[in-house]
């Protein structure tokens, strides 16, 4: 049974990428109806819109929280390409060459972001009600017990007793609002700016399969459903990691250093990046994604901060019992980001665990992997610290 129960169930999704829509398909199969806001004209316009990433494992020696959930999110979101997207039209199978610590070839797929956010939408469309050119500034929660998204001019865009923020980056400043966050500690999100080289295919591929150490090479991907922007049969390397840069414009210098990881993965590659970007034929692709301070992504109900410094001093020499379960939560409030750079593989997952919290329902899921992405971990760690 859903916390809000019969005719209430009714959700704001702020922000329409992976994450946003990957809510809104999974509160839909469960019966939801849903309004979806997002700042841009359309849907996977930020970091979504990436040309091509890659479904693939974290492989480590040894199991960690993001080995273990990337396991599981590379088998869900496998499922729903292949359910969803055809083959050719948003993303191809593939093997992939891990050059790094952990050496070895494991099965992955190359995918454009877009499609199986456009998938998902267009499969939720009878229980979404878009917004677009919507952009949120700030959130409050009235009396009565709904949540107002409103414009930054005080307009209001929306109301419904549950809001879930998956605005990547922007997440952040409406939350920080809206929970009493005050101290950035609390909610450790920070932006971390990528850019991917990339040019039209015009021969043969200058590997057999792509290739992964400090970047992923694609020797090449074919999509006839990319945008008009990009060739429908390209080769890219990248994205870099720029962590705490939230610009987009594209620099010589990133290209330079997807050239310098590709002379690691392939030296002909990157002779050829290098030659097309003196001639000036190399495209470039750069976005925001968002990353946690412990680079998990925040996936739950969002913790009411000041409500729980108040329990703390309240529990005096006996804080240091207090578990992560017991923080106070703002009610109907929920957060779906950090995915950084594995937002591919992770946000079918992530967006499955907490549409079952919003809707009441068992997580079926380990539970210090749950713990390991509640977004209450950080405030929680900070009160239990606090004299």
């Amino acid at each position: 049974m859903s916390a809000t129960g019969g005719p209430h169930r009714h959700a704001l999704v702020i922000g329409a990428g992976l994450a946003g829509a990957g809510v809104c398909a999974q509160l839909a199969r469960k019966g939801w109806r849903i309004t979806l806001l997002d700042g841009a004209n359309g849907p996977a316009l930020g970091a979504s819109a990436l040309p091509v990433g890659m479904l693939s494992p974290h492989v480590t020696r040894t199991p960690t929280p993001l080995s273990r959930l990337s396991a599981l999110g590379m088998q869900a979101t496998l499922a729903e390409l292949q359910r969803l997207v055809p083959q050719g039209r948003g993303w191809q199978a593939c093997m992939v060459d891990n050059l790094g610590h952990d050496y070895g070839r494991w099965p992955a797929a190359l995918v454009r972001p877009g499609a199986l956010v456009q998938a998902w939408l267009e499969e939720a469309a009878s229980r979404v009600s878009p917004r677009w050119q919507a952009r949120v500034a700030r959130l409050e929660r009235t009396a009565s017990g709904l949540w107002r998204a409103l414009s930054s001019a005080g307009e209001l865009l929306a109301e419904a007793p549950v809001a879930v923020v998956a605005a990547a980056h922007g997440s952040h400043a409406l939350l920080t609002q809206a929970s009493g966050l005050m101290e950035a500690e609390h909610l450790p999100l920070r932006p971390v700016k990528g850019q991917m080289s990339l040019a039209a295919l015009e021969g043969a591929p200058l590997a057999e399969r792509p290739q992964r150490d400090s970047g992923v090479f694609v020797p090449l991907y074919e999509d006839s459903g990319l945008p008009p922007a990009w060739p429908a049969r390209l080769w890219a390397m990248g994205s870099t990691y720029t962590r705490g840069d939230s610009s987009i414009h594209l620099t010589a210098e990133a290209h330079e250093a997807n050239a310098k990881s590709l002379q690691a993965v392939c030296p002909p590659a990157a002779e050829e990046l290098r030659r097309l970007q003196a001639s000036g034929e190399l495209l470039g692709w750069a976005q925001v994604r968002c990353a946690s301070l412990d680079r998990l992504p925040m996936v739950g109900a969002v913790p009411d901060a000041e409500a729980l410094r108040l329990r703390m001093l309240q529990a005096g020499s006996r804080r240091g019992r207090a578990t992560l379960e017991e923080t106070p939560r703002l009610p109907g409030l929920y957060l779906l980001s950090a995915l950084g750079s594995r937002g591919i593989t992770l946000a079918h997952l992530c967006a499955g665990w907490l549409a079952a919290q919003i809707e009441g329902e068992a997580v079926l899921a380990e539970r210090d992997l749950l713990a390991a992405l509640d977004p209450a971990r950080f405030a929680w760690r900070q009160a239990r610290r606090q004299p």
